[in-house]
Protein backbone atom coordinates (compact mmCIF):
# COMPACT_ATOMS: atom_id res chain seq x y z
CA UNK A 1 0.00 0.00 0.00
CA UNK A 2 1.50 3.73 -1.19
CA UNK A 3 0.68 6.12 1.16
CA UNK A 4 0.41 9.30 0.19
CA UNK A 5 0.76 12.76 2.62
CA UNK A 6 0.16 16.06 1.69
CA UNK A 7 0.38 19.11 4.12
CA UNK A 8 -1.02 22.63 3.34
CA UNK A 9 2.22 24.45 3.72
CA UNK A 10 1.55 25.07 0.18
CA UNK A 11 -1.56 25.32 -2.13
CA UNK A 12 -1.78 25.73 -6.44
CA UNK A 13 -4.26 27.88 -8.21
CA UNK A 14 -6.96 26.32 -8.74
CA UNK A 15 -9.27 25.57 -12.36
CA UNK A 16 -11.55 28.02 -13.65
CA UNK A 17 -14.29 24.97 -13.29
CA UNK A 18 -14.04 23.08 -9.91
CA UNK A 19 -15.63 20.02 -9.59
CA UNK A 20 -17.25 18.50 -6.52
CA UNK A 21 -15.05 16.29 -5.10
CA UNK A 22 -15.32 12.28 -5.47
CA UNK A 23 -14.94 11.99 -1.54
CA UNK A 24 -16.89 13.37 1.68
CA UNK A 25 -14.58 16.09 2.77
CA UNK A 26 -12.82 18.86 -0.08
CA UNK A 27 -9.58 17.87 -0.58
CA UNK A 28 -6.45 20.42 -1.36
CA UNK A 29 -5.99 20.90 -4.89
CA UNK A 30 -3.03 18.76 -6.21
CA UNK A 31 -0.33 20.05 -8.80
CA UNK A 32 -0.32 18.90 -12.66
CA UNK A 33 1.92 16.09 -13.72
CA UNK A 34 5.19 16.61 -14.84
CA UNK A 35 4.33 16.00 -18.43
CA UNK A 36 1.73 19.03 -18.48
CA UNK A 37 3.64 21.30 -15.99
CA UNK A 38 5.08 24.63 -17.97
CA UNK A 39 8.13 26.62 -16.51
CA UNK A 40 6.90 29.51 -14.18
CA UNK A 41 7.06 33.09 -15.03
CA UNK A 42 7.61 35.10 -12.05
CA UNK A 43 7.20 38.88 -11.99
CA UNK A 44 9.86 41.49 -11.59
CA UNK A 45 9.96 43.24 -7.80
CA UNK A 46 11.31 45.87 -6.95
CA UNK A 47 12.76 46.91 -3.73
CA UNK A 48 11.61 49.98 -1.70
CA UNK A 49 14.64 51.92 -2.63
CA UNK A 50 14.30 51.13 -6.51
CA UNK A 51 10.55 51.35 -6.88
CA UNK A 52 9.85 53.09 -10.34
CA UNK A 53 8.57 56.59 -9.77
CA UNK A 54 7.13 58.97 -12.37
CA UNK A 55 4.43 61.85 -12.82
CA UNK A 56 1.60 60.06 -11.84
CA UNK A 57 2.79 58.36 -8.44
CA UNK A 58 2.26 61.80 -6.43
CA UNK A 59 -1.51 62.00 -8.12
CA UNK A 60 -2.35 58.49 -6.75
CA UNK A 61 -0.41 58.30 -3.72
CA UNK A 62 0.48 61.55 -2.42
CA UNK A 63 -1.10 63.33 0.31
CA UNK A 64 -4.56 64.78 -0.76
CA UNK A 65 -5.71 67.96 0.24
CA UNK A 66 -8.58 68.14 2.34
CA UNK A 67 -12.24 69.36 1.44
CA UNK A 68 -15.09 70.21 3.41
CA UNK A 69 -17.91 69.11 4.56
CA UNK A 70 -20.50 70.89 1.91
CA UNK A 71 -17.71 69.73 -1.33
CA UNK A 72 -17.89 66.22 0.12
CA UNK A 73 -21.54 66.59 0.29
CA UNK A 74 -21.90 67.38 -2.94
CA UNK A 75 -18.99 65.06 -4.60
CA UNK A 76 -21.05 62.34 -3.06
CA UNK A 77 -24.25 63.38 -4.66
CA UNK A 78 -22.93 63.56 -8.19
CA UNK A 79 -21.06 60.35 -8.12
CA UNK A 80 -24.59 58.84 -6.50
CA UNK A 81 -26.02 60.12 -9.74
CA UNK A 82 -28.97 62.13 -7.41
CA UNK A 83 -29.31 65.10 -4.72
CA UNK A 84 -31.91 65.82 -2.30
CA UNK A 85 -32.78 69.59 -3.28
CA UNK A 86 -33.09 70.33 0.56
CA UNK A 87 -31.42 68.22 3.45
CA UNK A 88 -33.67 68.54 6.04
CA UNK A 89 -32.78 67.89 9.78
CA UNK A 90 -34.74 67.20 12.90
CA UNK A 91 -33.34 69.22 15.63
CA UNK A 92 -31.73 65.97 17.46
CA UNK A 93 -30.08 65.37 13.68
CA UNK A 94 -28.62 69.02 14.17
CA UNK A 95 -27.45 68.91 17.15
CA UNK A 96 -25.50 65.67 16.40
CA UNK A 97 -24.05 67.21 13.07
CA UNK A 98 -22.63 70.03 14.83
CA UNK A 99 -21.84 68.99 18.20
CA UNK A 100 -20.23 65.47 17.17
CA UNK A 101 -17.02 64.95 15.31
CA UNK A 102 -16.39 61.25 13.95
CA UNK A 103 -17.98 60.04 16.73
CA UNK A 104 -16.21 61.27 19.10
CA UNK A 105 -17.66 63.92 22.12
CA UNK A 106 -16.80 67.68 21.62
CA UNK A 107 -17.04 70.47 23.48
CA UNK A 108 -19.92 73.12 22.43
CA UNK A 109 -18.61 76.14 21.76
CA UNK A 110 -20.57 77.70 18.74
CA UNK A 111 -23.82 79.63 19.92
CA UNK A 112 -25.63 77.35 17.14
CA UNK A 113 -24.36 74.16 18.79
CA UNK A 114 -25.60 75.21 21.82
CA UNK A 115 -28.48 76.01 20.70
CA UNK A 116 -29.13 72.78 19.56
CA UNK A 117 -28.14 71.40 22.38
CA UNK A 118 -31.07 73.19 24.41
CA UNK A 119 -33.91 72.34 21.47
CA UNK A 120 -33.27 68.63 22.71
CA UNK A 121 -35.09 70.01 25.93
CA UNK A 122 -39.07 69.76 25.24
CA UNK A 123 -39.94 72.63 27.77
CA UNK A 124 -37.55 74.71 25.86
CA UNK A 125 -38.56 74.07 22.44
CA UNK A 126 -42.12 74.44 23.90
CA UNK A 127 -41.25 78.07 25.87
CA UNK A 128 -39.13 79.18 22.21
CA UNK A 129 -42.74 78.37 20.35
CA UNK A 130 -44.46 80.09 22.88
CA UNK A 131 -41.75 83.70 22.74
CA UNK A 132 -42.18 83.32 19.03
CA UNK A 133 -46.36 83.32 18.66
CA UNK A 134 -46.32 80.29 16.71
CA UNK A 135 -48.10 77.16 16.58
CA UNK A 136 -46.64 73.59 16.86
CA UNK A 137 -47.68 73.49 13.03
CA UNK A 138 -46.05 76.37 12.46
CA UNK A 139 -42.92 75.75 14.06
CA UNK A 140 -41.71 72.94 12.55
CA UNK A 141 -42.89 74.64 9.10
CA UNK A 142 -40.71 76.98 9.95
CA UNK A 143 -37.67 74.54 10.70
CA UNK A 144 -38.49 72.87 7.61
CA UNK A 145 -38.62 75.77 4.97
CA UNK A 146 -36.74 76.00 2.09
CA UNK A 147 -34.01 77.81 2.44
CA UNK A 148 -31.26 79.14 -0.25
CA UNK A 149 -31.86 81.26 -3.51
CA UNK A 150 -35.31 80.79 -5.27
CA UNK A 151 -34.73 81.64 -8.91
CA UNK A 152 -37.13 83.63 -10.54
CA UNK A 153 -39.89 81.54 -12.47
CA UNK A 154 -38.94 80.65 -16.58
CA UNK A 155 -40.85 83.04 -19.20
CA UNK A 156 -42.03 80.42 -21.71
CA UNK A 157 -40.63 81.52 -25.40
CA UNK A 158 -42.64 79.89 -28.31
CA UNK A 159 -41.08 80.29 -32.08
CA UNK A 160 -44.84 80.09 -32.74
CA UNK A 161 -48.83 80.33 -31.26
CA UNK A 162 -49.93 77.25 -29.69
CA UNK A 163 -52.26 75.56 -31.45
CA UNK A 164 -55.02 74.17 -29.44
CA UNK A 165 -57.82 72.13 -31.92
CA UNK A 166 -61.00 69.96 -31.01
CA UNK A 167 -60.47 66.71 -33.30
CA UNK A 168 -61.63 63.59 -32.48
CA UNK A 169 -58.67 61.42 -32.06
CA UNK A 170 -57.59 59.14 -35.32
CA UNK A 171 -58.26 55.35 -33.24
CA UNK A 172 -62.25 56.26 -32.39
CA UNK A 173 -64.16 53.51 -32.14
CA UNK A 174 -62.62 51.35 -29.68
CA UNK A 175 -61.99 47.88 -30.78
CA UNK A 176 -65.14 45.89 -30.21
CA UNK A 177 -68.02 48.91 -30.33
CA UNK A 178 -70.23 49.37 -33.55
CA UNK A 179 -71.25 52.66 -34.57
CA UNK A 180 -72.97 54.31 -37.57
CA UNK A 181 -70.40 54.22 -40.63
CA UNK A 182 -71.58 57.32 -42.28
CA UNK A 183 -71.40 59.43 -39.40
CA UNK A 184 -68.17 57.79 -38.61
CA UNK A 185 -66.72 58.66 -42.04
CA UNK A 186 -68.43 62.01 -41.42
CA UNK A 187 -66.13 62.69 -38.59
CA UNK A 188 -63.25 61.36 -40.25
CA UNK A 189 -63.21 64.07 -42.70
CA UNK A 190 -62.08 66.06 -39.80
CA UNK A 191 -58.35 64.51 -40.66
CA UNK A 192 -59.03 65.22 -44.38
CA UNK A 193 -59.08 68.79 -43.31
CA UNK A 194 -55.58 69.16 -41.56
CA UNK A 195 -53.71 67.86 -44.65
CA UNK A 196 -55.09 70.43 -46.68
CA UNK A 197 -52.28 73.06 -48.11
CA UNK A 198 -53.01 76.61 -47.20
CA UNK A 199 -51.18 79.80 -48.85
CA UNK A 200 -49.43 81.88 -46.21
CA UNK A 201 -50.60 85.03 -48.32
CA UNK A 202 -54.31 83.75 -47.76
CA UNK A 203 -53.91 83.01 -44.09
CA UNK A 204 -52.21 86.42 -42.96
CA UNK A 205 -55.66 88.92 -45.15
CA UNK A 206 -58.19 86.87 -43.73
CA UNK A 207 -57.15 85.77 -39.99
CA UNK A 208 -60.21 85.75 -37.39
CA UNK A 209 -60.60 85.44 -34.26
CA UNK A 210 -64.39 84.94 -33.90
CA UNK A 211 -65.50 80.97 -33.01
CA UNK A 212 -69.00 81.34 -33.66
CA UNK A 213 -69.45 79.71 -37.33
CA UNK A 214 -66.77 77.22 -36.99
CA UNK A 215 -67.23 73.96 -38.26
CA UNK A 216 -67.49 72.09 -35.16
CA UNK A 217 -70.10 69.59 -36.67
CA UNK A 218 -67.62 66.54 -36.68
CA UNK A 219 -66.66 67.11 -33.52
CA UNK A 220 -69.97 67.51 -31.64
CA UNK A 221 -70.63 63.87 -33.97
CA UNK A 222 -67.69 62.54 -32.08
CA UNK A 223 -69.23 63.57 -28.57
CA UNK A 224 -72.44 62.14 -29.00
CA UNK A 225 -71.15 58.35 -29.93
CA UNK A 226 -68.68 59.25 -26.93
CA UNK A 227 -71.24 59.49 -24.53
CA UNK A 228 -73.05 56.45 -25.82
CA UNK A 229 -69.97 54.60 -25.46
CA UNK A 230 -69.32 55.94 -21.93
CA UNK A 231 -73.10 54.79 -20.20
CA UNK A 232 -72.76 51.66 -22.25
CA UNK A 233 -69.13 50.53 -20.69
CA UNK A 234 -68.80 52.57 -17.65
CA UNK A 235 -69.71 50.02 -15.12
CA UNK A 236 -67.59 47.12 -17.25
CA UNK A 237 -64.62 49.47 -16.94
CA UNK A 238 -64.87 49.60 -13.20
CA UNK A 239 -65.34 46.03 -12.53
CA UNK A 240 -62.52 45.40 -15.03
CA UNK A 241 -59.90 47.69 -13.16
CA UNK A 242 -61.33 46.24 -9.51
CA UNK A 243 -60.18 42.85 -10.87
CA UNK A 244 -56.91 43.88 -12.39
CA UNK A 245 -55.42 46.81 -10.60
CA UNK A 246 -55.34 45.23 -6.30
CA UNK A 247 -52.92 47.96 -5.21
CA UNK A 248 -52.97 51.65 -5.81
CA UNK A 249 -50.38 53.24 -7.39
CA UNK A 250 -50.31 56.99 -9.10
CA UNK A 251 -52.26 57.01 -12.74
CA UNK A 252 -54.66 54.15 -11.66
CA UNK A 253 -57.97 54.34 -12.47
CA UNK A 254 -60.68 56.11 -10.35
CA UNK A 255 -62.73 54.27 -9.55
CA UNK A 256 -65.14 54.65 -6.20
CA UNK A 257 -65.46 57.48 -4.25
CA UNK A 258 -62.36 59.11 -6.06
CA UNK A 259 -64.90 58.87 -9.49
CA UNK A 260 -67.19 61.66 -10.52
CA UNK A 261 -69.46 61.81 -13.07
CA UNK A 262 -67.74 63.63 -16.09
CA UNK A 263 -64.62 62.28 -15.87
CA UNK A 264 -62.54 61.59 -19.69
CA UNK A 265 -62.25 57.37 -19.93
CA UNK A 266 -58.82 56.85 -22.37
CA UNK A 267 -60.70 56.43 -26.01
CA UNK A 268 -61.50 60.27 -25.45
CA UNK A 269 -57.35 61.46 -25.76
CA UNK A 270 -55.08 60.94 -28.55
CA UNK A 271 -51.42 61.94 -28.60
CA UNK A 272 -50.78 65.56 -29.66
CA UNK A 273 -53.36 66.73 -27.95
CA UNK A 274 -53.15 69.52 -25.87
CA UNK A 275 -54.59 69.62 -22.31
CA UNK A 276 -55.07 72.05 -19.18
CA UNK A 277 -54.81 70.44 -15.96
CA UNK A 278 -53.06 70.37 -12.28
CA UNK A 279 -50.24 68.78 -10.85
CA UNK A 280 -51.86 66.56 -8.35
CA UNK A 281 -48.16 64.52 -6.98
CA UNK A 282 -44.24 64.74 -7.55
CA UNK A 283 -42.79 61.12 -7.46
CA UNK A 284 -38.33 60.95 -6.90
CA UNK A 285 -38.54 57.97 -9.11
CA UNK A 286 -41.38 58.16 -11.27
CA UNK A 287 -42.25 61.58 -12.27
CA UNK A 288 -44.72 64.11 -12.38
CA UNK A 289 -48.75 63.34 -12.68
CA UNK A 290 -51.31 65.83 -13.50
CA UNK A 291 -55.11 65.24 -13.40
CA UNK A 292 -56.11 66.52 -16.62
CA UNK A 293 -59.75 65.67 -15.95
CA UNK A 294 -59.84 62.16 -16.97
CA UNK A 295 -59.91 58.88 -15.19
CA UNK A 296 -55.97 58.41 -15.51
CA UNK A 297 -53.63 61.10 -14.29
CA UNK A 298 -51.36 61.78 -16.72
CA UNK A 299 -47.19 60.88 -16.47
CA UNK A 300 -44.93 63.22 -17.08
CA UNK A 301 -41.24 60.78 -16.92
CA UNK A 302 -38.53 62.64 -14.82
CA UNK A 303 -36.30 60.91 -12.66
CA UNK A 304 -33.05 61.16 -11.04
CA UNK A 305 -31.28 64.12 -10.62
CA UNK A 306 -33.48 66.54 -12.84
CA UNK A 307 -35.36 67.30 -9.55
CA UNK A 308 -32.72 69.14 -7.84
CA UNK A 309 -32.86 71.81 -11.29
CA UNK A 310 -37.31 71.34 -11.53
CA UNK A 311 -37.85 72.10 -7.78
CA UNK A 312 -38.37 75.59 -7.67
CA UNK A 313 -40.27 75.27 -10.93
CA UNK A 314 -43.02 72.19 -10.72
CA UNK A 315 -44.89 72.31 -7.65
CA UNK A 316 -48.34 70.45 -5.78
CA UNK A 317 -51.11 71.98 -6.67
CA UNK A 318 -49.94 74.61 -9.40
CA UNK A 319 -51.77 74.80 -12.71
CA UNK A 320 -49.96 73.64 -16.39
CA UNK A 321 -50.44 73.13 -19.90
CA UNK A 322 -49.34 69.58 -20.94
CA UNK A 323 -49.27 67.80 -24.65
CA UNK A 324 -50.15 64.21 -24.57
CA UNK A 325 -47.38 62.23 -26.03
CA UNK A 326 -48.46 58.82 -25.90
CA UNK A 327 -51.66 57.11 -24.90
CA UNK A 328 -51.02 53.15 -24.25
CA UNK A 329 -52.94 49.82 -22.66
CA UNK A 330 -54.06 50.88 -18.87
CA UNK A 331 -53.52 47.29 -17.82
CA UNK A 332 -50.21 46.48 -19.23
CA UNK A 333 -48.49 49.69 -18.89
CA UNK A 334 -48.36 51.62 -15.69
CA UNK A 335 -48.84 54.65 -16.49
CA UNK A 336 -51.18 54.88 -19.70
CA UNK A 337 -50.82 58.29 -20.28
CA UNK A 338 -47.81 59.83 -21.30
CA UNK A 339 -47.48 63.93 -20.98
CA UNK A 340 -44.84 66.70 -21.41
CA UNK A 341 -45.04 70.20 -19.69
CA UNK A 342 -46.20 72.63 -22.47
CA UNK A 343 -46.23 75.83 -19.98
CA UNK A 344 -44.28 76.05 -18.07
CA UNK A 345 -41.84 75.03 -20.70
CA UNK A 346 -39.23 72.75 -18.92
CA UNK A 347 -38.43 70.18 -21.39
CA UNK A 348 -34.60 71.36 -21.99
CA UNK A 349 -33.90 70.93 -18.15
CA UNK A 350 -35.16 67.33 -18.82
CA UNK A 351 -31.72 64.88 -18.78
CA UNK A 352 -33.01 61.58 -17.98
CA UNK A 353 -36.08 60.20 -18.98
CA UNK A 354 -36.78 56.54 -18.76
CA UNK A 355 -35.84 54.31 -22.12
CA UNK A 356 -38.95 52.56 -21.74
CA UNK A 357 -42.47 53.17 -20.21
CA UNK A 358 -43.04 50.77 -16.99
CA UNK A 359 -44.93 47.70 -17.78
CA UNK A 360 -46.89 45.24 -15.24
CA UNK A 361 -45.56 41.69 -14.87
CA UNK A 362 -48.54 39.38 -14.70
CA UNK A 363 -48.40 35.86 -13.25
CA UNK A 364 -49.58 34.62 -16.40
CA UNK A 365 -46.94 36.69 -18.86
CA UNK A 366 -44.28 33.51 -19.02
CA UNK A 367 -42.99 35.12 -22.51
CA UNK A 368 -40.77 37.45 -22.21
CA UNK A 369 -40.64 37.73 -26.64
CA UNK A 370 -44.60 38.25 -26.24
CA UNK A 371 -43.98 41.03 -23.32
CA UNK A 372 -41.31 42.99 -25.36
CA UNK A 373 -43.34 42.02 -28.85
CA UNK A 374 -46.72 43.59 -27.18
CA UNK A 375 -44.64 46.54 -25.55
CA UNK A 376 -42.55 47.58 -27.98
CA UNK A 377 -39.16 47.01 -26.63
CA UNK A 378 -36.62 45.60 -28.09
CA UNK A 379 -35.52 42.09 -28.17
CA UNK A 380 -33.01 41.20 -25.31
CA UNK A 381 -29.70 39.38 -26.50
CA UNK A 382 -28.69 36.25 -25.29
CA UNK A 383 -26.12 36.86 -22.86
CA UNK A 384 -22.65 35.69 -22.96
CA UNK A 385 -22.59 32.43 -20.48
CA UNK A 386 -18.67 33.58 -20.16
CA UNK A 387 -17.25 29.79 -20.72
CA UNK A 388 -14.28 30.02 -23.13
CA UNK A 389 -12.93 26.19 -23.69
CA UNK A 390 -9.80 27.48 -25.35
CA UNK A 391 -8.67 29.16 -22.05
CA UNK A 392 -9.63 26.49 -19.72
CA UNK A 393 -7.09 23.96 -18.59
CA UNK A 394 -6.98 20.30 -20.05
CA UNK A 395 -8.64 18.91 -17.40
CA UNK A 396 -12.10 17.54 -17.04
CA UNK A 397 -14.68 18.80 -14.82
CA UNK A 398 -15.80 14.89 -14.06
CA UNK A 399 -15.77 14.09 -10.60
CA UNK A 400 -13.36 10.95 -11.05
CA UNK A 401 -10.53 13.32 -11.96
CA UNK A 402 -9.60 13.51 -8.10
CA UNK A 403 -9.73 9.87 -8.01
CA UNK A 404 -6.93 10.17 -11.44
CA UNK A 405 -5.05 12.76 -9.56
CA UNK A 406 -4.77 10.78 -6.41
CA UNK A 407 -2.97 7.51 -8.74
CA UNK A 408 -0.82 9.68 -10.88
CA UNK A 409 0.85 10.92 -7.81
CA UNK A 410 0.86 7.72 -6.11
CA UNK A 411 2.54 6.30 -9.13
CA UNK A 412 5.22 8.92 -9.94
CA UNK A 413 6.12 8.78 -5.84
CA UNK A 414 6.66 5.23 -6.37
CA UNK A 415 9.41 5.38 -9.55
CA UNK A 416 10.57 8.17 -7.58
CA UNK A 417 11.42 5.59 -4.66
CA UNK A 418 12.95 3.13 -7.51
CA UNK A 419 15.19 6.13 -8.64
CA UNK A 420 16.47 6.71 -5.65
CA UNK A 421 16.73 2.90 -3.77
CA UNK A 422 17.45 0.58 -7.08
CA UNK A 423 18.49 -1.94 -4.44
CA UNK A 424 14.75 -2.58 -3.04
CA UNK A 425 13.97 -3.53 -6.48
CA UNK A 426 16.12 -5.56 -7.95
CA UNK A 427 14.91 -8.24 -9.58
CA UNK A 428 11.70 -7.86 -9.20
CA UNK A 429 8.48 -7.29 -12.03
CA UNK A 430 5.92 -4.49 -11.17
CA UNK A 431 3.23 -6.39 -11.58
CA UNK A 432 4.39 -8.48 -8.14
CA UNK A 433 4.52 -5.56 -5.84
CA UNK A 434 1.41 -5.69 -3.34
CA UNK A 435 0.45 -4.06 -0.41
CA UNK A 436 2.61 -3.65 2.48
CA UNK A 437 -0.55 -4.02 4.86
CA UNK A 438 -4.15 -4.72 4.25
CA UNK A 439 -6.26 -2.21 1.89
CA UNK A 440 -9.29 -0.65 3.80
CA UNK A 441 -11.17 1.44 1.26
CA UNK A 442 -13.67 3.23 3.57
CA UNK A 443 -10.79 4.60 5.97
CA UNK A 444 -8.71 5.56 2.71
CA UNK A 445 -8.60 9.31 3.73
CA UNK A 446 -7.09 10.64 7.22
CA UNK A 447 -6.99 13.36 8.93
CA UNK A 448 -4.07 14.06 11.21
CA UNK A 449 -1.96 17.19 12.82
CA UNK A 450 1.68 17.25 12.03
CA UNK A 451 3.92 19.92 14.44
CA UNK A 452 5.85 21.88 12.08
CA UNK A 453 8.51 23.84 14.06
CA UNK A 454 6.51 25.50 16.58
CA UNK A 455 3.04 25.02 14.18
CA UNK A 456 0.72 22.84 14.55
CA UNK A 457 -0.74 22.13 10.84
CA UNK A 458 -3.52 20.02 9.57
CA UNK A 459 -2.56 16.80 7.74
CA UNK A 460 -4.23 14.35 5.22
CA UNK A 461 -3.46 11.40 4.50
CA UNK A 462 -4.57 9.74 1.24
CA UNK A 463 -4.12 5.85 0.84
CA UNK A 464 -4.00 4.21 -2.58
CA UNK A 465 -3.77 0.41 -3.15
CA UNK A 466 -1.34 -0.71 -5.63
CA UNK A 467 -3.54 -2.76 -7.43
CA UNK A 468 -5.34 0.18 -8.91
CA UNK A 469 -2.07 1.75 -10.50
CA UNK A 470 -0.50 1.07 -13.73
CA UNK A 471 2.94 1.35 -13.10
CA UNK A 472 4.69 -0.01 -16.74
CA UNK A 473 2.27 2.65 -17.87
CA UNK A 474 4.05 5.14 -15.81
CA UNK A 475 7.47 3.90 -16.46
CA UNK A 476 7.24 4.16 -20.04
CA UNK A 477 5.65 7.16 -20.10
CA UNK A 478 8.27 8.56 -17.80
CA UNK A 479 11.30 6.94 -20.15
CA UNK A 480 10.07 8.66 -23.52
CA UNK A 481 9.61 12.07 -22.12
CA UNK A 482 12.00 12.55 -18.69
CA UNK A 483 14.85 9.99 -18.86
CA UNK A 484 17.21 12.22 -16.83
CA UNK A 485 14.86 10.88 -14.00
CA UNK A 486 16.15 7.75 -14.65
CA UNK A 487 19.00 5.90 -12.48
CA UNK A 488 20.39 2.59 -14.10
CA UNK A 489 19.05 -0.34 -12.28
CA UNK A 490 17.34 -3.24 -13.62
CA UNK A 491 13.38 -4.04 -13.35
CA UNK A 492 11.63 -6.40 -14.84
CA UNK A 493 9.11 -5.49 -17.02
CA UNK A 494 5.95 -8.29 -17.60
CA UNK A 495 5.69 -9.07 -21.01
CA UNK A 496 2.60 -7.53 -22.73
Amino acid sequence: MQVLQTSYLFTFPKPLNPSPSHFHHRLPPRPPPFFHRRPLTIPKSFSSDEFPVDETFLENFGPKDKETEDEARRRNWIERGWAPWEEILTPEADFARKSLNEGEEVPLRSPEAIEAFKMLNPNYRKKKREEMGLTEEEFFAKQFEIKGEIPEPLVTTWAGPLVVRLVPPRDWPPRGWRVDQEELAFIREAHKVQARRVRLEEVESGVRTDTDDVGLDRYRVFLKQYKEWVEANKDRLEEESYKQDQDYYPGRRKRGKDYKEGMYELPFYYPGQICVGKVTMLHLYQGAFVDIGGVHDGWVPIKNNDWYWLRHHIKVGMHVIVEITAKRDPYRFRFPIELRFVDPNIDHLIFNKFDFPPIFHRDEDTNEDEIRRDCGRPPVPRKDPGDKPEEEPLLSNHPYVEKLWQINVAEQMILDDMAINPDKYEGKKLSDLVDEEDFDEQNAVEYTKVQYKNTTLPQTTLKTSVKELDLEAALAEREVNFPFLLKPFSVIVAPC
